[in-house]
């Protein structure tokens, strides 16, 4: 399961999507005023992740078999999932559960959960399906059937604005100091592939920021969704940036993230993946990604 992005971190997506939100809600409508003139918006620059394959269309299952969705999801993993100001569920997990509903044309109730009672919930049948940021682990196999991932939790390298060398390839990190929070799958990843870097762990990641943040190391290897939040808010005081691309190697940092669904139910499970893939053909996921992303972790 995915827990290493900082909660007071991600804290910095909720107002921006609640400004996207506010921002769209008061549109005002042009009546018998004259248009304002077309405006081209620029393109989008901002890398957002599709792990689904254009040439490998899901096939449609027999939808009039399923009448409603009940999700689970968790009560405080935000942006993903939390507790909008009337109590609600609300977040990016939130947010495509919902649009799976309307593209099953179904109806859809999200109930939230303590996190540790998700898949226990989903078993005794009180649920149909979870939406929590639950990665699909050899163990969590196990116990539920997955989709296909929505997104993963990519590594990266984040420098110093001010350092004027790009290159991340472990050649070009000899000797560099890299910070690295110590027992992690990012420790494990430099010190397989990056054995000429020197390692600095730190227990936390506030701790390894910190330090790049001083100038005390040369870069900062961690989980890019929860440094996309940080580099995005007031705590890093705009000192950094990410260097290189992101690293998604499956053995170190996961299969991805998907919706869980009970074992040997291959009907919610493929419904789930074909609304998947026609939330992303269609540019939903996008949207909704540059919704919570305001600087994307890949």
């Amino acid at each position: 399961m995915i827990r290493n992005t900082a909660r007071t971190v991600c804290l910095a997506a909720l107002s921006f999507a609640a400004a996207m939100s506010l921002a769209q809600a008061q549109t005002p409508l042009q009546g018998a005023s004259p248009a304002p003139p077309t405006v081209t918006p620029p393109p989008i620059t901002m890398a957002v992740p599709g792990f689904w394959d254009p040439r490998r269309r899901p096939e449609r299952p027999d939808l009039s078999r399923i009448t409603v969705i009940r999700f689970l999801t968790e009560t405080d993993y935000p942006p993903f999932n939390y507790a909008g100001p009337d109590g609600a569920p609300a977040g990016f997990n939130v947010d495509l559960a919902r649009m799976i509903c309307e593209e099953i044309k179904v109806q859809c109730t999200i109930q939230m959960r303590r996190f540790d009672t998700l898949v226990d919930g989903l078993n005794n049948n009180a649920g149909d399906a979870v939406i929590a940021s639950l990665a699909a682990t050899p163990d969590m196999r196990r116990r539920v059937d997955f989709t296909d991932p929505y997104y993963r939790t990519p590594a990266r390298f984040v420098a110093r604005k001010n350092a004027n060398i790009d290159d991340v390839r472990p050649e070009a990190l000899e000797g560099k100091r890299i910070a690295v929070v110590s027992g992690t799958a990012h420790e494990a990843y430099l010190k397989a592939l990056f054995t000429e870097a020197v390692l600095s762990p730190f227990p936390n990641e506030e701790a390894a920021r910190a330090a790049l943040k001083k100038g005390d190391v040369d870069r900062l290897f961690a989980d890019g969704v929860s440094l996309a939040f940080w580099l995005n808010g007031t705590d890093s005081a705009g000192c950094c940036e990410f260097r290189g691309a992101p690293y998604t190697e499956s053995r170190f940092f996961g299969e991805g993230i998907g919706i869980a669904t009970r074992r040997g139910n291959d009907l919610m499970r493929q419904a789930m993946n074909w609304a998947l893939f026609r939330i992303w053909e269609r540019g939903r996921f996008t949207d909704l990604w540059l919704r919570y992303f305001p600087i994307s972790p890949f």
